[in-house]
Order: C-alpha cells, then structure tokens, then sequence
C-alpha cells in the first residue's frame, strides 16, 4: 500500500487524531473542503442531538507548510467539544449490551470489565477523522479531474426512482435536500418514514450509491487478491460501521442473467475501444476501465433504539432491556459523504501505486503518459509464443 492512514481516538474523548502517510509533495490543501466535508458528515434528517453540539473542525498539526503538503506524514485533529461533559467525572458503568453493537463482542475480545471501551472506539464517531482523511484524498483526486459524489437510493421501504438522471446531475441534487436524495418526493416520503420511526422509537437502514468520474483504465491489478480494486473498495466500505453489504456496478442483477446478457460487449469508435454497457461497475478483473465507477453500500438501522430492545445485564446476570444512549434515528443521509470518503482513500492510494513518485511535479507527466484503451496503446505482434519452453 502506497497510502496508508490510522485513526486514533475515542467517541467522547477530548479529539480525533488521523494520520496520513504517503500523500506526494505539493499538494495545495484547502481546509475549508475539508471543513465543508466535515459539516455534511453532520448534517441530514435523521441524525441525533450531538450533531448540533460538535461542529466539527479540521486542525493540521504536521505534513503541510505554507498551505502545501511536504511529502511528510500528514496529521489531522478533529476537537470533540462534548468531551466537556465527560472529563474529570465518573461514568454510570455500561453493563447492557446492545444487539447490532459491538458492545459485547468487544468485551469478549478485550476482556473489558465494562462494555463503555468497546462503544467508545465502535462508535460511528470515529468516522469524522476518515471523512478528513477522505477529503484532503479528493484534492488529491481532483488534481486529475477525477471527482466523487453520493446519493441516497432509498431509507426503509422507500425507494426513489433516479432512472431519469445522469450521475453528475444525482450528485448535484442529492446536496439539495437533508435526505441527500435526488428525487425530491421520494425524499419527502423518506422524511415521513424517518418521522414515524422516531416516534415510534425506532431506527432506518437504506441504500447509498457512490460513483467516481474520470478515472483512467489501468488502476488496480489480477495478480495478487489484495490488489483486486474491488476487493479494496469492498472492504473500504464494509469497514463503515452499520455497512452490511457492497455491490459494485449491478452485480446482484447481473447474477440472475446469462454470461451473454451480463458483460459489456466491446465496439470500436474509431480508435477506441469502447463498451457497449456499464454492468460491470468500472472494473474488470479488479482494474478500473476508465468508465464510471458505481459502488452500493447496504445500511442497516443503527443498534441504539428509544425503543428498548431484550438484552442481558451482565453484572446482574439476568435478562433485561437496553438502555437508550442518544444516537441517531437514521444515519444513512449522513452517510453518504463518508462512504465517498473511503473511495477517494483507496482511489488516491490506487493512483499513488500506479504513478509513483515524490511530488505532483512527477506525477502529472507520468499520469499525461498512461496508456488508454486505443488501438494505438495495445500493440499486438500477431504471432506464436512459447510461454514456457521445454
């Protein structure tokens, strides 16, 4: 890996610390992207109190001088100003673990004596340091006009219909409304639906889509299953807590077709190869083919629910109901930024792999040179080899 980030920090601890390694020289960082990533992160009907209390904010403290990045590690710090309220105080021990959370597996795993580190660390929280890291990856991204953006596809049972969009006019209209929907009355539905569930006291999963425009072909590789793009951006995502399953262009549908109905057939315009369709999602044998890329992340409804759930007390030792600790109703519209953010991470390490080099003074020429899918590019001698000799 080429780029490579670790995130440090606890939900209601005093800050989130990232650090990013990797990233060329001479990168122009403009903080107030970052920022404005930041906010979309807390923004979104659905999210819960502590939304209006952090306003998160972005701080440099190491990798950048005079607004440029130095080819140095990175270091980002996010303030958690609700840490306030924790400090110097004893805290109810958590003893109830809550179904979905990893409140009780990281107590097996761990061996804690109280489930709070567990939730601490699990909690989605930890995701405002990513979205940062995602965010200084786009500047990266865009110095190569490559760009990322989200939609929401569906909240609970409602599905938006988005047939008669193009995805650079989703992207534009999902930052319209707080549903992060580009179908504005299937976000008014969607808001209904959210309305219900929380008097209800309850929780909602959905959809979210993500597509990255611009990328060259050739980014990614077959030769190892950890260089597999799609295997990276599978797991890039999945790592977002409450993300349950990744499809990758319209795989499911796909696998109810024949081979003959299920591949992009190939045609020549000109000098280009081109492809008759985009079923595969931007990758072919885990390399980007320079179309679109389309990633869908399944959300389930968070596990922290007003509405108590059966549970078992472990210090009591017997069955009880949950207790509520404030969270959101549905996470999904705020999710969408952070799911982008894990593309531009391992999209920007892709890149970094294929380019190489110290600075973007070295990266761009290389990047000028890339071989595309013309004929030109793909010289073919046209006779008999023997691959392995006797």
């Amino acid at each position: 890996m080429t780029l490579r980030y670790l995130t440090a920090g606890e939900s209601h601890g005093s800050l989130l610390t990232a650090i990013l390694d990797g990233l060329p020289a001479g990168l122009r960082i403009d903080l107030d992207a970052v920022r404005q990533d930041l906010k979309r992160r807390q923004s979104g009907y659905g999210a819960g109190g502590r939304m209006k209390i952090e306003q998160d904010r972005a701080v440099i403290t190491g990798g950048v001088m005079a607004g440029l990045t130095t080819g140095a590690p990175m270091a980002v710090t996010i303030e958690n100003r609700d840490h306030s309220k924790w400090k110097g105080k004893a805290v109810e021990p958590f003893t109830i673990p809550r179904p979905g959370h990893a409140d009780l597996t990281g107590a097996v795993k761990y061996g804690y004596s109280d489930l709070r580190p567990s939730l601490e660390r699990a909690s989605a929280r930890e995701t405002a340091a990513r979205v940062a890291v995602g965010a200084i990856c786009r500047q990266l991204l865009a110095v190569f006009d490559i760009h990322i953006g989200g939609w929401v596809t569906s909240i609970g049972p409602v599905q938006a219909d988005l047939n008669q969009y193009e995805t650079t006019e989703k992207i534009a209209r999902a930052l319209e409304n707080d549903l992060s929907c580009p179908d504005p009355d299937a976000a008014e539905i969607m808001r209904q639906t959210i309305r219900e569930a929380m008097n209800a006291g309850d929780t909602l999963g959905g959809v979210i889509e993500c597509a990255a425009l611009g990328l060259p072909p050739g980014l990614g590789s077959y030769a190892q299953h950890d260089r597999r793009l799609d295997a990276r951006l599978g797991a890039a995502v999945l790592s977002i807590p409450a993300i349950k399953g990744v499809e990758i262009g319209c795989a499911f549908e796909t696998a109810a077709l024949p081979g003959t109905g299920a591949h992009d057939a190939f045609r020549l315009d000109g000098g280009e190869i081109r492809r008759a369709g985009s079923r595969s999602g931007g990758l072919e044998g885990g390399i980007t083919t320079g179309q679109e890329l389309l990633v869908r992340a399944a959300m389930k409804p968070i596990a922290t629910t007003l509405k108590p759930q059966r549970s078992v007390d472990l210090a009591g030792r017997q069955e009880v109901e949950t207790k509520y600790e404030r969270s959101d109703f549905c996470p999904v519209p705020r999710a969408v930024v952070i799911v982008e953010s894990m593309l531009a991470i391992i999209l920007a390490d892709a890149m970094l792999e294929k380019l190489g080099g110290d600075s973007l003074e070295e990266m761009l020429p290389r990047y000028a040179a890339l071989k595309r899918t013309r004929l030109e590019d793909l010289p073919m001698d046209n006779i008999a080899h023997m691959w392995w000799p006797g």
